[in-house]
């Protein structure tokens, strides 16, 4: 079965299982990716702390992962 984004996705786990995902961590202003509390994050959790459309940056994901 194919990894799959969603709101409850712990972005640890999106970044372990494809690092190339930080980009687009690091476009909607979250440039400590590596620390703890930032990994342990759900992306719905860290969309909420920096104003972006959680939707649409799972959509990005899912289309980047599924590449």
């Amino acid at each position: 079965m194919a990894f799959k984004v969603t709101n409850d996705t712990i972005i640890g786990d999106i970044l372990d299982y494809d690092a190339s995902t930080a980009e687009y961590f690091m476009e909607m202003g979250m440039h400590c990716l590596h620390c703890p509390s930032s990994r342990g994050e759900s992306i719905e959790q860290a969309c909420m702390v920096h104003g972006v459309d959680v939707n649409e940056l799972v959509e990005k994901l899912n289309a980047h992962i599924g590449e």
